[in-house]
């Protein structure tokens, strides 16, 4: 190669440059082996090797990107350092603990207590005070044991329960009555809901039995094999039954509104026979006759009326926070308040009455806030007033408002509104309420009585023409009254599965479905509470005409409010605690339940 001129003085075969590292290597008091080997491994933030014992001499090159922070703030150290303190702390609090079942003193232990408290105190403070350095590992190691939170629970067992200032969480045993008829509930819970499953005929016949005599049988506090529990079961058939007017088995006769696609292609044979239809009816208005009876002798706690176009609720007095008895039907029409007002009926629109009080509550309001504000503010509220009491003048007026025609002398070249235009245009706010919730009707006291007389003699209150002609309004209660059929609410068990986030979860079900009347509701979340431990969630159906049914009746004076609460309603055929829950005024409104969550034996609801 040095013949071609090519050949560099300063080239090396491979095999000298072996040579040479291995006698640089035995220079340096390195072992002879190969450069990747585990024990010439440094880590990368300054220190020894991972294996001292590899070698005695030798300087390391320093990590450029290595600072004291992360240097004693590594993982490894510091997981080091937190099981070290906290194996200390464990041996303290084993040694209270030793100390406080062996039956020394309770001064002895207090004051152990408490000295590990001041110590853990004082070493918390020192570690915030003190600035870390690379020299006071000792310090770095608490302070990490108390800033990370890993050592939290070390703390929390320290701390005073007094001391942490933590509200108790609200517990809500009970859950506002819902006066709405639901057509299907839907029970949710990781426990099952087998026990309602294939009851036994002595089971059914027992639940029958106290259906019947209206008694109740008190549950055991704790269930802990739901399907072998009697009571539990024989309980569940009693919560489903109820009683009803007429009954079809080949129709369903609730719901009535909207419901003409069930009727269609049905036998009806009363549908062109007056004489069934007439028999039909004055059976009819015996049952109803029946029902008020009960409810007048608070023998009947309550009953519905589910006609074709509109349902009537009746209740007897005391419930709701009411007086005496009232009834509210829903949803209404002109022609029907108008044929209530001519047979002497005296009712109130409840829902509009209250948006008239909010209003006048309101424009109050303005009038005294309006002294305050400025000379604009006060024009604009005097013209809104006065352009409000200008829609009500020209509302009243007869002649509808045009007397400023005869001023400019066109009254002969425009034709005015004849009477029955202008009645009408006065009567637009009356029409506007037609099949709308704020149309309900509220009746009460002894106008009740003329309410039922007006019901029986009322010829719209039983369809003239469609697949329900004929068939009269269907009666719910849940005693038994004269010419009812008593029917169960049907219940089924169903194991499903729900997502959630991490896959899907085992989720049990139990659905029931038919004509769920309040007391219903009540006595089935009574029934499973127990039964599922206290953890399931419910799904509410609701008949959307029905919603309405829980406006707020007026509330009496307080000297009353005492003797309403006492009057006799015990034999009203309903528990005790269902009859204390429909004795509150209702509070929902227009709306209904939607949802109910019990969580730890504690209520949670939403109704919208």
């Amino acid at each position: 190669m040095s013949e071609h001129g090519c050949y560099s003085p300063s080239f090396k075969k491979p095999c000298d440059i072996l040579r040479m590292r291995r006698k640089r290597a035995r220079s340096e008091g390195v072992p002879a082996g190969p450069r990747n080997s585990f024990e010439a491994v440094r880590p990368f933030s300054p220190g020894p090797l991972l294996k001292s014992q590899a070698r005695a001499g030798g300087v390391k090159r320093r990590n450029p990107f290595a600072n004291l922070e992360n240097t004693y703030n590594s993982p490894k150290k510091r997981a080091v350092s937190c099981t070290e303190d906290i194996s200390e702390c464990g041996k303290s609090f084993a040694v209270l603990c030793e100390q406080g079942n062996s039956g020394e003193q309770n001064t002895s232990f207090g004051a152990l207590f408490n000295e590990l408290v001041s110590k853990v105190s004082e070493k918390q403070s020192e570690n915030q005070n003190k600035k870390p350095s690379f020299s006071e590992e000792d310090s770095l190691f608490e302070d990490d044991l108390f800033d990370d939170e890993k050592a939290t629970p070390i703390l929390k067992s320290v701390k005073d329960p007094e001391t942490c200032g933590a509200p108790p969480p609200e517990v809500c045993r009970v859950y506002p009555a819902d006066w709405s008829l639901k057509t299907r509930l839907l029970f949710k819970s990781p426990q099952s809901f087998s026990w309602a499953d294939h009851l036994k005929a002595q089971e059914q016949a027992l639940g029958l039995n106290l259906h019947c005599r209206a008694e109740y049988t008190t549950l055991p506090q704790n269930i802990q094999e739901p399907r072998t529990c009697t009571e539990l079961r024989c309980g569940f058939q009693q919560c489903l039954q109820y009683w009803q007017h007429p009954y079809l088995p080949w129709l369903s006769l609730f719901p009535r509104i909207g419901a003409e696609r069930k009727f269609a292609g049905k036998n009806t044979p009363w549908a062109m026979d007056a004489a069934v239809q007439q028999s039909l009816m004055s059976e009819w208005s015996v049952s109803l006759t029946s029902l008020y009876s009960l409810l007048k002798s608070k023998l009947c706690p309550y009953f519905y009326i589910c006609s074709y176009q509109f349902t009537v609720l009746f209740r007897a007095a005391g419930l709701s926070g009411a007086k005496g008895m009232t009834a509210l039907l829903s949803p209404t029409t002109r022609g029907l308040r108008e044929a209530m007002k001519a047979d002497g009926i005296e009712f109130s629109l409840p829902l509009l009455e209250e948006k008239r009080k909010s209003k006048e509550r309101c424009s109050s309001q303005l009038s005294n806030n309006s002294q305050q504000t400025d000379e604009n503010e006060l024009s604009s509220a005097g013209t809104s007033q006065h352009s409000d009491k200008e829609e009500e003048e020209n509302d009243d007026e007869d002649d509808g408002g045009l007397s400023w025609l005869q001023d400019m002398g066109l009254q002969d070249k425009i034709k005015k509104p004849d009477a029955i235009s202008i009645k009408m245009r006065k009567e637009h706010n009356e029409v506007r309420l037609d099949h709308r919730p704020e149309s309900v009707v509220l009746v009460e006291g002894l106008n009740t009585f003329t309410l039922i007389n007006f019901l029986i003699n009322c010829k719209s209150l039983v369809a003239g023409a469609g697949p329900q002609a004929g068939l009269p309004p269907t009666l719910l209660a849940p005693t038994a009254f004269r010419g009812a059929t008593m029917q169960m609410l049907k219940a089924r068990s169903v194991n499903m599965k729900t997502q959630v986030r991490t896959g899907y979860q085992d989720m049990c079900s139990l659905e029931v479905t038919g004509p769920i009347m309040p007391h219903a509701l009540h006595a089935l979340t009574q029934l499973i509470t127990p039964a599922q431990k206290g953890d399931f969630s419910v799904l509410l159906y609701t008949h959307e005409p029905s919603a309405v049914l829980n406006v707020p009746v007026p509330k009496p004076p307080e000297t009353e409010q005492q003797n309403i609460g006492m009057q006799d309603l015990n034999r009203c055929g309903l528990q005790q605690s269902t009859l204390q829950q429909l004795t509150e005024p209702a509070t929902l409104g227009k709306s209904a339940l939607r949802q109910l969550h019990m969580r730890e034996y504690s209520y949670s609801w939403s109704s919208k």
